[in-house]
């Protein structure tokens, strides 16, 4: 199956979260919704096993386009007008998940654990041999990331659907940009850009102290 019938190349989507950034390193909202629907494309093409991931990820890509074309959507251009609007205001729950549970701080940060964990499976197909199991690769990047944010019978649920993942030489095929040797070289070119998404953002959330949200 080629581009021409799938519409969807993942390097295409990776690349995209370079115009994340703007000159002064600020994640522009409308372009990182825009790379993740992407992502969601992605993860939607190898089957339910990821459902797990990408409906919470769709609805929360919806409560951002809900407050980004709301009336206060100026201050949701960039992660960095929204974090300093939401915190000036107080509209974020900073121990107990009640009045503001769809702030816009929250919802980004539970799509900036699951690109966490994308990135590092991603980073795990790049680097392994080719008789790796992604059951295994995957099971140490959701250990390493959004394990610690869900309960002990969602974890063994997802890990144990884990087992059913296809090879890694479907997944690099599933990408869409050729042979498999060509889907590695490709990652490593895109990557970067996902991981200096994320390095921003969580340096963001750090400073203000948002890492833990309820």
């Amino acid at each position: 199956m080629d581009d021409s019938e799938t519409g969807f190349n993942l390097k295409v989507v990776l690349v995209s979260f370079k115009q994340c950034l703007n000159e002064k390193e600020e994640v522009l909202l409308d372009h990182y919704i825009t790379s993740w629907k992407g992502l969601v494309r992605f993860l939607s093409s190898l089957g339910s096993i990821f459902s797990f991931i990408s409906k919470d990820v769709v609805s929360k890509l919806q409560i951002m386009e809900h407050l980004r074309s709301g009336p206060q959507g100026e201050h949701y251009s960039s992660l960095q007008s929204m974090v300093a609007y939401e915190v000036g205001h107080q509209l974020v729950d900073l121990e107990h998940r009640s009045h503001h549970p769809n702030s816009g701080c929250r919802t980004v940060l539970r799509l900036h654990r699951a690109l966490h964990w994308l990135q590092l499976f991603l980073e795990g197909l790049r680097t392994s041999p080719e008789d790796a199991r992604t059951s295994t690769l995957c099971t140490d990047s959701y250990n390493a990331s959004l394990a610690a944010y869900h309960p002990w019978i969602v974890r063994r649920a997802v890990t144990v659907a884990f087992c059913t993942l296809p090879t890694r030489k479907v997944f690099l095929e599933a990408m869409n940009v050729g042979t498999a040797e060509q889907a590695v070289e490709m990652l490593g070119e895109a990557l970067p850009f996902i991981k200096h998404v994320y390095s921003v953002s969580q340096k963001l959330y750090a400073e203000h102290s948002l890492l833990d949200l309820p």
